[in-house]
């Protein structure tokens, strides 16, 4: 009965494998046609003269609130020449961004049918990390200052935690969560699990569109993050479980386990040894099993309430 089971197991697993190299194929042959505009390349090239076709050709970048003179008094900006100077400089050339975009939006197509590729444009913005990418159904803003790596000296005021994830990438894995964020559906988050679960179905968005990125680019860890998290579930679901957080509405449960910080706050010795966000790591292991343990579909599950994904979950975390 063992050899039967292990068997019967083997037999599962090579069919879905099959099933999801052949999916793979097929998403493989969807046609995207766009390419990265480089705007912030044909802004720092261009004279106070050239700024009305520049208006014409990107009348979304130019805020009428504000008048030509604040434009040219940009262009001229010796502090913005030298951020171009080093977006130019890191950013000779987006050929690997746009072969993991077209990977992006050709999955995208394959569940989404009824999305778009949008107009997929480069720019800089000050270093305004809280909006490195920026989605709408038809355009997409990359600000590549965001993107220059960790250790550049535009981010040396910038906590570590942070500025970790400031490279290029990150930036398939930033869009990818953006795009998550307009489709997932949940009622608004009361209860840590919530919060657990919504951040987890995101995750699982990444893992459905972006296959070939690392779980530590999905969730912005290192590899050392991540595998100290993998190393600490059992205890980590323990801990939420023994003190009941759970179910509680505490407002201070987010900033302990699910928003950017530097380690999570158990209070105790191991916090200054963990990574930040591991609500969010479970809530991902749990929508992981509840796809695993369901025949519910990727789209329904971005619909599905929490307490329903985790009930049906039965989730267990590895040991």
């Amino acid at each position: 009965m063992k050899h039967f089971l292990l068997a019967l197991f083997m037999l599962f697993f090579l069919v879905a494998c099959n099933k999801t190299s052949q999916q793979e194929k097929d998403i493989a042959q969807i046609n995207v046609d766009f390419s990265i505009e480089r705007f912030e390349r044909a802004f720092a090239s261009s004279t106070p003269e050239d700024l009305s076709a520049l208006k014409e050709s990107y009348p979304f970048m130019f805020s009428d609130r504000y008048p030509d003179s604040l434009w040219i008094s940009r262009m001229q900006d010796t502090l913005q020449q030298q951020l171009f100077a080093e977006v130019n400089d890191k950013f000779k050339d987006l050929s690997e961004v746009e072969e993991e975009l077209t990977a992006l939006f050709q999955h995208l197509t394959y569940y989404f049918p009824e999305n778009k590729v949008p107009r997929v444009i480069s720019v800089t913005s000050d270093v305004d990390y809280r909006s490195k990418v920026i989605v709408t159904d038809t355009i997409v803003l990359i600000s590549l200052d965001t993107y220059l790596g960790e250790d550049h000296e535009f981010y040396g005021s910038i906590q570590k935690y942070l500025k970790q994830n400031f490279k290029k990438e990150q930036i398939v894995s930033d869009l990818a969560e953006e795009y998550a964020k307009k489709h997932v559906f949940q009622s608004k988050q009361k209860t840590l699990l919530d919060e657990m679960i919504y951040h987890g179905k995101l995750l699982y968005f990444k893992d459905q569109v972006i296959p070939f990125k690392t779980d530590a680019e999905k969730i912005g860890y290192s590899q050392e993050e991540l595998n100290w998290a993998m190393e600490n579930e059992s205890e980590i679901w323990r801990y939420f479980v023994e003190r009941e957080l759970l179910y509680s509405t505490d407002s201070q449960l987010p900033s302990r386990f699910i928003n950017p910080a530097p380690f999570s706050k158990f209070y105790l010795e191991l916090d200054a040894e963990s990574p930040g966000r591991l609500g969010r790591y479970i809530g991902w292991q749990i929508v992981k099993a509840y796809m695993n343990n369901t025949d519910n579909t990727f789209k329904n599950m971005l619909i599905t309430d929490a307490e329903t994904i985790f009930k049906e979950s039965r989730f267990k975390p590895r040991k």
